[in-house]
């Protein structure tokens, strides 16, 4: 029997499935009774007890080569080898005689930072999963791809024991990153497998190639090449204003920015379920289907048909797809050097402004703040909107230090004379419960003209408070809306909110950057200023 070399770890498997087509791995993962299909034919699963990813769970194995590249905290938190071995073995030992499934797979579009990442799985399942989320290798890739540049072993079976490991909970997250490998283990939630790939991507990337590795979603025009990407953080609307029909998608999560362009890291989507109706997002509606998995989606008992907005199992619903599932999607995963970069904030605050310019040193505060805000009534406890603000957009999957990515970026805006925007997908008029939420086809509209230069000459007013340059008029879009004190009926409750809000970002900023160059930390909200202009007055 072949072992594809799986048996070079230990691991001695009744039998290994390698790369097997979409067709296949549904067969294996219905007759094996690890799913159901539902009426579109996709391939529907259910993740058990984590139904979404685990962050107290998630390490990195502490070693000389790697000690001082990482960000240590509570983030990126640090284990010993020799318990990330004792896990590793146990799972081998716990793999031994089963059936096992290996994808051998590529991540990064740009075959000058490819890199050759295999996954080991103990579901058929999560083995279809992650080969549509990576790149799929020809035949010919195939049949010379050697050995892998990264192994993750993925399986969710094997429950830690916390206290002989020392460790948080059943479930484990560990990545090597000198020993190229990453172990899953407790939990069946398949973002863990995508998100393993993208923190490889984000050490290996900026460390080895002078690449800036980006959590956003781009897309091109496809008449003239120009490129844009999207950060934004969940709700904010990433993925939906990226999938644009008039645009071709390059990707909508994880992207690499080299000095030829931009490129997709991964070969699908992973994709929110939420709630989704096909009038709003027809690109990810109708890519559920034959070779799509949904994770934790309804189904009706009798028609198998999904009812998108139960929550029954959790809010945070899935569904992964490759990438050529979406009509207008950009084969090649190649895009050029981006136009223009977007910041997505949902601002339940209803205080910032819908869309405003940004300069370079702006840009890389923002991009180090990360800020969007949760709900009221989203999480147990919340009365009121909370302030969220993930490093890069994305802090869970960054090993560095915030500085690397951020002078990355700064030296790519300057460079290149990329524009930058941050826009508002939140809140309108008032706060959460008073205001409203920003119209969608507003926030398309005004993105639409900052990608196509309709809003390099008009009148721009600087937001002192919030250090923003706030347009006066944008084409589809009405001027009542453009500066977010003016929707207010009562200006002195927002001159209040907003303070509130400029003084989280102060106070975010300074806590968690307290070493970031003066000229970036200046480029933030300034409290004490307005106070000072308004008692001189």
């Amino acid at each position: 029997m072949e072992m594809y070399g799986i048996d070079q770890l230990g691991i001695q498997a009744s039998q290994v499935h390698h790369n097997l087509c979409a067709a296949r791995l549904v067969k294996k993962s219905l007759e094996r009774g690890e799913a159901t299909l539902s009426s579109t034919g996709a391939l529907s699963v259910e993740t058990g007890k984590y139904t979404g990813r685990s962050p107290y769970d998630k390490y990195i194995v502490d070693s000389p080569a790697v000690h001082d590249r990482i960000h240590w905290g509570s983030v990126n938190r640090p284990i010993d080898r020799r318990i990330f071995n004792r896990i590793k073995g146990d799972m081998i030992e716990y793999l031994n005689g089963k059936e096992v499934f290996v994808f051998d797979g590529f991540a990064g579009a740009d075959s000058k930072y490819t890199r050759k990442i295999r996954v080991i799985n103990e579901k058929a399942w999560q083995n279809l999963f992650i080969h549509n989320l990576l790149i799929r290798p020809t035949e010919e890739q195939l049949e010379e791809y050697g050995e892998a540049d990264f192994t993750i072993l993925a399986v969710p079976g094997f429950k830690c024991d916390a206290k002989k490991y020392g460790i948080h909970s059943e479930a484990a997250i560990i990545i090597d990153y000198e020993a190229h490998f990453v172990i899953i283990a407790g939990t069946s939630y398949a973002g863990e497998i995508k998100k393993s790939v993208f923190s490889i991507m984000n050490y290996v990337l900026p460390v080895e190639d002078n690449v800036l590795p980006m959590h956003c979603s781009s897309n091109m025009d496809p008449g003239t090449g120009e490129t844009a990407v999207f950060f934004g953080l969940s709700g904010t609307g990433k993925t939906t204003l990226s999938a644009d029909p008039a645009r071709k998608l390059i990707g909508d999560d994880e992207h690499g920015w080299s000095d030829d362009g931009v490129f997709n890291i991964e070969g699908g989507c992973y994709a929110k379920c939420i709630d989704l109706e096909e009038e709003e997002q027809p690109e990810i509606y109708h890519a559920i289907r034959f070779g799509s998995v949904v994770e934790n989606v309804v189904l009706d008992h009798e028609t198998r048909e999904a009812d998108y907005s139960d929550r029954e199992l959790t809010p945070n619903t899935r569904v992964g797809y490759p990438i050529n599932f979406i009509d207008n999607a950009e084969i090649s995963g190649k895009g050029g050097i981006p136009k223009v970069v977007i910041f997505l904030t949902a601002d339940s605050f209803g205080v910032l402004p819908p869309i405003s310019r940004l300069s370079k040193n702006v840009a890389m505060y923002q991009f180090v703040t990360g800020f969007t805000a949760k709900v009221a009534g989203t999480e147990r406890g919340i009365k009121e909107p909370q302030p969220t603000f993930s490093t890069l957009f994305g802090e869970p999957f960054m090993p560095l230090r915030a500085e690397c990515y951020a002078e990355m970026l700064g030296e790519r805006l300057e460079k290149y004379g990329t524009k930058v925007y941050l826009v508002n997908t939140g809140w309108t008029g008032g706060a959460y419960g008073t205001g409203s939420r920003m119209k969608l086809k507003y926030t398309r509209a005004m993105i639409h003209a900052a990608l196509e230069g309709k809003l390099d000459d008009v009148e721009y007013v600087h937001d002192a408070l919030f250090n923003l340059d706030i347009p006066q008029s944008c084409p589809d879009v009405p001027a009542e809306i453009m500066n977010p004190r003016d929707t207010w009926k009562d200006k002195q409750a927002y001159d209040l909110q907003a303070r509130e809000l400029a003084k989280m970002f102060q106070d975010n900023f300074e806590k968690k950057y307290p070493d970031m160059k003066k000229e970036i930390a200046a480029a933030g909200p300034h409290v004490d200023n307005i106070e000072d202009e308004a008692a001189a007055m």
